[in-house]
């Protein structure tokens, strides 16, 4: 059996931690090169490289797991890979290949297997593919090289606190990203959500809910995660953006697929009115994503805003803790999902 790394596992925070290995490819003449390991956790830039000036990048998030078998798997990492695709498409780089984005993933997981938190522990490993522009440009184009990175790192949960329902806020701030380009995950999108984020933790609250930047009417999603709510005939809502500006989210959709077809629940996806939830319509919220998989929702608070979700307050209402479970333990290999949706790395 594997000798896992001597850590702390069940109180693991969500930060970085330097493993063994990273993968590192590069684009250079049109190309690819074949990609491989490294020790070197490092990057060195010409002080004229594109992420700098005009931040060509892009990144995603997955996890590794060790199931109850021992086995080390990611969840549907062929999702991400095609979002990364979208994404490096969107921002003028050239996409890196999904099939080797996949087997890139499964190599730097098995080069770092010691760091795959053990079953039961409650940690993963946290997966981050990266591109970034290191070619040389001063006018306003794209750059002629790029680098695509994985760096692995184990993690305990997003939000502390386990179950705990947390208290979010509106934000106050728009994130200023290009129209209709909340379907990638680039860096800038992140970056436009930082102030509101550094506010909302001053104030005591644990994220930000973004309403629609043209009437602020309408749901959009939180900072890190997207959100899902319950109503009073137990069927799932899930926000839609009437301009494509919600990112989409694998957990998202893997919990739809779970909520439709094998809980048997009816799932609505539509736009949704944030006067719905000041009027009380709905009795549960979560915000779900590869870090939070699922976070309950107890309180929305804002200047004349109290929200309070009566089935979910104090921890997970009913739904949120069926969908999660049944989510987790698809991923840990206690039950059987989707067919493709478990990776086996090793």
């Amino acid at each position: 059996m594997l000798e896992k790394k001597d850590l702390d596992w069940g109180n693991l925070g969500f930060s970085y931690m330097k493993t063994d290995y990273s993968y590192v490819s590069t684009w250079r003449d049109g190309a690819w090169d074949e990609g491989r390991l490294t020790t070197d956790h490092t990057v060195t830039l010409s002080e004229c490289a594109g992420i700098l000036h005009y931040c060509q990048e892009c990144f995603e998030g997955l996890k590794a797991y060790t199931t109850k078998h021992g086995d080390i798997v990611c969840f549907r990492p062929d999702m991400n890979a095609k979002r990364m695709h979208d994404s490096a498409e969107r921002l003028v780089m050239p996409p890196f290949p999904e099939d080797r984005f996949v087997e890139a993933v499964k190599k730097v997981v098995a080069a770092n297997a010691a760091w795959v938190p053990p079953f039961g522990s409650g940690a993963t490993l946290y997966v981050r593919p990266l591109m970034f522009a290191t070619g040389e440009v001063i006018g306003v184009k794209p750059a002629d090289e790029y680098q695509f990175r994985i760096l692995v790192t184990p993690v305990g949960p997003y939000f502390k606190g386990g179950d705990k329902a947390i208290t979010i806020t509106i934000a106050q701030y728009d994130r200023a990203a290009p129209h209709g380009t909340g379907n990638i995950k680039a860096g800038l999108n992140y970056a436009m959500s930082l102030y509101p984020y550094e506010e909302a933790h001053k104030n005591g609250y644990s994220e930000n809910l973004y309403l629609d930047s043209a009437t602020r009417t309408y749901v959009e999603e939180t900072g890190g995660a997207n959100v899902m709510f319950v109503n009073k005939n137990g069927e799932l809502i899930v926000p839609q953006s009437h301009t494509n500006s919600i990112l989409p989210s694998i957990t998202r959709r893997s919990l739809v697929t779970v909520a439709r077809d094998m809980l048997g629940m009816t799932v609505i996806e539509r736009p949704v009115k944030f006067s719905e939830v000041t009027n009380g319509d709905f009795v549960e919220c979560g915000l779900c994503g590869t870090a939070a998989v699922i976070s309950p929702v107890g309180h929305i608070e804002a200047e004349g805003v109290h929200v309070t979700f009566p089935d979910g307050a104090e921890t997970s209402g009913p739904v949120m803790k069926k969908l999660r479970k049944t989510l987790t333990d698809i991923q840990s290999g206690e039950i059987e999902g989707p067919e493709g949706w478990v990776c086996k790395i090793c």
